[in-house]
C-alpha cells in the first residue's frame, strides 16, 4: 500500500516515514501543498497523511478540493491544537481521521490501519485470498496451501497489488510505482526479477505475463491444479 505524507518539518516527516515504511507501507513524503496536489496528479494512493501548520489555511482547501471531484482516497489530517469546532469542521469537510500534534508515530500508523480498514473492509484488509494463496497484510505473512512462506518487504507489496487488483493487468510501470517511493531508482528488470522470485516461492503460474501490457494474477483453475 503507498501513502501520500505532507509534513512540513523535517523531524516528525522522518520519524513517520521510516516507521510506516518499517511496518510495510510505500511513503511518499513531502513539505508543501504543491508537492502534495503535483504527487495526486503522478500517482495512486492507499491513504493520504495531510498535516497542515498552525495557520494553514491551503491545507483545508485543498481537503475540500479533493472531495469536491469525487476523490474518497481516505484521509488522515495531522492538525496543530485547534480549537473542537476547528476539528469538527475540518471532519465535516471530508477528513476520515484527526491527528492532533504532537503525536506518536506508533498512533499514526494505528490510525492508518484502521481507516484503510474502514475504506477497503476488513475481509480484504486482514486476509487477501487467491485460491491456495493467503496473505495476512495487517501481519505481513503469507501461506501458500497451508504453510508459512518468507517474503521480502518487495516481494510481499508486488503480490499485495496483484491480488488488490486482481482483476485487471497491471503495467511495469504501475508495479513499480507500488513498490518504489520518490527518489528510489530502479533497475530495467527490477520487477521481472521479483516476478521471477514469486513464481519460484509459489508456482510458476501463480502470475501470468500478458506482452505488451504486464501482469496479472494466474487463473484459479491452472494454479489449483
Amino acid at each position: 500500500m503507498r501513502a501520500l505524507l505532507l509534513e512540513h518539518e523535517s523531524g516528525p516527516g522522518l520519524a513517520a516515514t521510516a516507521e510506516l515504511t518499517q511496518r510495510g507501507l510505500v511513503v511518499d513524503w513531502v513539505q508543501s501543498g504543491a508537492a502534495f496536489n503535483s504527487a495526486l496528479v503522478q500517482h495512486r494512493y492507499d491513504v493520504l497523511l495531510l498535516g497542515l501548520r498552525l495557520v494553514d489555511a491551503e491545507g483545508v482547501v485543498m481537503l475540500e478540493t479533493l472531495r469536491r471531484r469525487g476523490d474518497n482516497t481516505p484521509v488522515i489530517v495531522i492538525a496543530p491544537r485547534w480549537q473542537r469546532e476547528t476539528i469538527v469542521s475540518l471532519l465535516d469537510r471530508g477528513a476520515d481521521d484527526i491527528l492532533v500534534k504532537p503525536y506518536d508515530v506508533q498512533e499514526l500508523l494505528a490510525r492508518t490501519r484502521a481507516v484503510l480498514r474502514r475504506a477497503i473492509g476488513n475481509e480484504q484488509t486482514t486476509a487477501l485470498t487467491h485460491g491456495p494463496l493467503v496473505l495476512n497484510v495487517e501481519a505481513r505473512l503469507a501461506q501458500w496451501h497451508g504453510e508459512s512462506v518468507a517474503l521480502t518487504m518487495k516481494e510481499f507489496w508486488l503480490l499485495e497489488a496483484l491480488m488488490r487488483q486482481r482483476s485487471r493487468v497491471l503495467s511495469r510501470s504501475q508495479i513499480e510505482d507500488s513498490l518504489y517511493g520518490w527518489g528510489d531508482e530502479t533497475g530495467s528488470n527490477t520487477v521481472e526479477v521479483y516476478i521471477h522470485r514469486l513464481r519460484k516461492k509459489f508456482s510458476s503460474k501463480l502470475i501470468v505475463t500478458l506482452r505488451g501490457l504486464g501482469y496479472q494474477l494466474g487463473q484459479l483453475s491452472a494454479i489449483t491444479a
